[in-house]
């Protein structure tokens, strides 16, 4: 087949595969298709762990291995079906800590430590190297094979270029599945279920092949047993070493490979799905694995001598004239290691920007850490991040020459994973597990890893000279990479998967009983260890008081996004018995919030952002109490003590608040009625007293004119005060009529501009608008709102005090209701004037600024409440904002 046909049929697959990622996370937005949570989709999504390497690679390891492939099945199939408790652990500390990836869980165990966080990244980083280069060295064989159609392949373009041309493509498609947008909860559920598409995908090409290989080409099941009899597959021996510590090394790699802990973890909505995935997964890995033997013994048979048993899943069909199936077999093939490349790249890329990226931008720029979209910082270094892995990943396949057996390269990333293994289980099983054991740990055995196993995968002279791994550095034998400490008759694969682990736990558990943890590290190992018994309370160790609402308000914005952030602390506020979006920051509400803020930057530095705000974490002498103590009964009462203390305590602040508030109002109200008496007394007085001069007569009729304008002016301004006082009694009594009609949202907002450009005229006001945006017709009372509409842009325009004014008008549509927001580039309004700018007692503190009777914001809010709206003030903007939400059409009341 020619090589552009069988690349535009790769394209054409990557193409199908992103539009049911788009239209699958379109529909999920709102609910719309449930089954996208189900356990099948689920259990689908865990068939990443079956990459290029088992859809190629099995039938070539078991044409040289015979049935040792089988190891690589039996690990997870033991540790989901005989482990689940593990993975239902691991799933519920993921959800209550929001944890991003498995970095993240290291991490937030050990006390938030960012330098542990780095130190997993790096080590997923390097580990995943071989994975990726597997993965491009196996798409480009089947490319070869595929568009040549023999068995060796190589009449098409210089493969090393091909190995370029499929990592961009990769490193292209990754980033447009995974980082179109940042998740609070770093779930993609556009990639889930293109990953378990292609699940499906690989299932049904390998099942296909391996049908045709069966009643095809042998005679049914009877004849292919008889040739395993006689193939070289029957001579196989059992290593029992080699095969325990394949099925320990397989049953590792499922929990701690990054992508894996992804779909397992990160992106689960349901722990009860795990129960269904306890048998359904390794129900896939049987019906992957069923025609493995059956596809090696029968390729050993029929191909020529000499050709590559990894690619027989290929060559069969197409020896046999089978093009149609071959092409399924190729896109299986395809599909395995695309979904491999998209979710450890997404992984990778997450831990990097989490771990790295955000720390050290941190570090550079303490003063304004949290000051502009950090969002654009996060999503733009994941992309670089992806084509670095990638990168990587191409360097590694150059450097080892792209003809290792895929096996053999798979197994080498197995061996790296695993040395996240005693960390975790020593972090979710043992409560005196230390940041000190976790590092020591994870150092000691990265290294031993990378010396005993990595480099010498590269080949002799490449990173590390031959002298050295002949004779061991400065000729020292016994610290040969393959023969450490004198051991030189074991496999080096099970050699260094040996020492690593052995020298790692070891110093994790010598570690951690020698140091003794700090305050955040008993309570996140109490949360950890006990979180079924804890439930959703995690260890609350933020000081009170220490941090202003409007600035932790401004910070999540700037990481949540805008609406996100005001709904989480408009809920909170609403639970606290608050009206606004200022929450009281309590010590609870910040754990919260950090918890969020981590489901996107990550665990430690949503801690370490959240610092520079609210100060250091500190640890009270009840969470202490509470980690120290052991008893159930104990347990419950202090819960239930608790619960009683935040009762009283919201309800004492709710009265507090009323009682200031009442306070701060009977001020403003004398003040009122003052400003009421000069505001009448003014007018009337000046009516008086020209009217009596007009009385006398004798006056040129140039000043009787000039006195009666006097009068008539005087009796206007006389006229509105009433008004207003009338019109704000008639609104609060809910006896006004309103004219019902459609309204063009733009064209009232056009008419309040063209009505306050009368107030201050002489300022130079910029006005920043989305006329599209605008373009929504409304049922309401139009000349209500724009009422509404003038006396915020007039306010605005009274009382910005930049230099350079500017009035931002923003409008979203949002299911059945309209939000308006004004914001300007002012200073703003204090948060004490805040709670007070909508009473009808309400003035500002400056008197020079406030001017009039104060009635136009309390006017505004009952004008909203009885078009079935509301107006309230968004802190956090950097200047005075206020938001209107309506609803799209108001009916009209019975």
């Amino acid at each position: 087949m020619p090589f552009d046909v069988l690349v535009l049929a790769c394209l054409a697959y990557v193409i199908l595969l992103f539009i049911v990622a788009f239209l699958v996370e379109r529909r999920a937005v709102g609910e719309a298709l449930p089954w996208l949570r189900s356990p099948l989709v689920y259990t689908l999504s865990l068939s990443i762990y079956c990459t290029a390497w088992t859809f190629y690679g099995a039938v070539g390891y078991a044409a040289r291995s015979g049935l040792e492939f089988l190891t690589i099945y039996l690990g997870p199939t033991l540790v989901f079906v005989g482990w689940w408790w593990v993975l239902r652990k691991l799933v519920r500390i993921g959800r209550q800590q929001r944890v991003t990836s498995i970095a993240d869980l290291i991490s937030s165990r050990y006390g938030k430590s960012n330098l542990l966080g780095i130190l997993v990244t790096l080590l997923c980083v390097v580990a995943a190297t071989p994975y990726i280069a597997l993965q491009l060295q196996s798409v480009t064989l089947s490319f070869s094979v595929f568009a040549s159609g023999s068995s060796e392949g190589w009449t098409m373009p210089d493969r090393n270029s091909t190995a370029i041309w499929v990592a961009a493509g990769l490193a292209l498609f990754t980033i447009l599945f995974g980082t179109r947008k940042l998740d609070a909860n770093e779930q993609h559920t556009g990639i889930v279920t293109a990953i378990a598409v292609e699940g499906i995908v690989k299932l049904v090409a390998l099942v296909g092949v391996g049908s045709f290989v069966v009643w095809g080409i042998a005679d049914g099941p009877s004849d292919v047993v008889d040739r395993i009899n006689r193939s070289s597959i029957a001579d196989w021996s059992l290593d029992p070493s080699r095969w325990a510590g394949l099925t320990f090394l397989s049953a590792a790699a499922v929990v701690c490979l990054p992508r894996m802990f992804q779909v397992l973890v990160v992106e689960t909505g349901d722990e009860r799905h795990l129960a269904t995935a306890s048998w359904a997964f390794p129900l896939y890995m049987f019906l992957m694995s069923l025609f493995v033997v059956p596809i090696a013994v029968v390729g050993l048979e029929i191909m020529p001598a000499g050709a590559n048993p990894d690619l027989f899943v290929l060559t069969v069909p197409l020896d046999r004239g089978q093009g149609a199936l071959a092409m399924l077999a190729f896109l299986g093939g395809f599909s395995s290691a695309t979904a491999m490349v998209i979710v450890a790249a997404v992984a990778l890329s997450t831990m990097v920007s989490n771990h790295i990226v955000m720390p050290l931008w941190l570090s550079l720029r303490p003063a304004p850490a949290v000051s502009g979209d950090v969002r654009r910082l996060v999503l733009l270094s994941r992309r670089i991040s992806i084509a670095g892995v990638l990168a990587l990943g191409y360097g590694y396949y150059r450097f080892s020459g792209g003809s290792g057996a895929l096996a053999a390269i798979g197994l080498i990333s197995f061996v790296g994973v695993a040395q996240i293994l005693p960390a975790m289980l020593g972090g979710i099983f043992w409560r005196g597990a230390t940041r000190a054991g976790a590092l020591w740990g994870l150092t000691i055995g990265f290294a031993v890893w990378i010396y005993t196993l990595f480099l010498p995968s590269l080949g002799p002279g490449s990173l590390l000279p031959a002298p050295v791994l002949a004779d061991g550095p400065f000729g020292i034998d016994w610290l040969r990479p393959q023969a450490l400490f004198g051991v030189a008759d074991m496999d080096p694969l099970i050699h260094s998967m040996f020492w690593s682990l052995v020298l790692n736990a070891t110093a994790f558990f010598v570690a951690s009983l020698v140091t003794f943890p700090g305050p955040l590290e008993r309570l996140q190992g109490a949360a950890f260890v006990n979180v079924f018994e804890t439930g959703n309370r995690g260890p609350q160790g933020w000081a009170q008081g220490k941090a202003e609402a409007e600035e932790l308000l401004v910070m999540a914005q700037r990481i949540l996004g805008e609406e996100p952030a005001l709904a989480m602390f408009e809920a909170e506020a609403r639970a606290q018995g608050k009206v606004g979006y200022l929450p009281d920051p309590t010590p609870a509400f910040v754990e919260r919030l950090e918890r969020r803020l981590a489901g996107s930057v990550g665990a430690a530095t949503a801690h370490a952002m959240l610092a520079q705000l609210a100060g250091r974490a500190v640890v009270s002498v009840e969470d202490l109490m509470a980690v120290a103590n052991e008893t159930a009964q104990i347990m419950e009462y202090s819960a239930r003590l608790e619960a009683q203390q935040d009762e009283l305590t919201r309800t004492a602040r709710q009265l507090r608040d009323a009682n200031e508030k009442l306070t701060r109002l009977s001020v403003q109200k004398d003040a009122f009625l003052s400003q009421i008496s000069h505001e009448l007394r003014t007018p009337m007085t000046s009516i008086r007293a020209f009217s009596e001069i007009l009385m006398e007569g004798d006056m040129p009729p140039e000043m009787s004119g000039r006195y009666a304008r006097i009068i008539h002016d005087e009796a206007i301004r006389l006229t509105r005060l009433l008004d207003d006082l009338l019109d704000l009694s008639v609104l609060e009594n809910g006896s006004v009529q309103l004219n019902l009609g459609l309204s063009n949202l733009h064209e009232m907002i056009d008419r309040a501009l063209q009505a306050a450009a009368h107030t201050r005229p002489e300022r130079g006001f910029v006005i920043h608008r989305d006329p599209a945006a605008e373009n929504i017709f409304l049922h309401t009372d139009g000349d209500r709102l724009a009422q509404v509409f003038i006396n915020l842009i007039s306010n605005a325009r009274k009382y910005c005090d930049a230099e350079q004014p500017e009035l931002r008008i923003a409008v979203r549509q949002k299911g059945g209701r309209v939000t308006v927001d004004f914001i300007d580039n002012g200073s703003g309004i204090s948060k004490e004037s805040q709670e007070l700018i909508f009473e009808k007692f309400a003035r500002l503190s400056d008197q020079t600024r406030a001017g009039g009777a104060g009635l136009g914001l309390a006017i505004c809010r009952e004008v909203m409440a009885n078009l079935g709206g509301t107006i309230t003030y968004l802190p956090g903007q950097g200047g005075a904002a206020f938001r209107v939400t309506l609803p799209l059409r108001l009916q009209r009341a019975a």
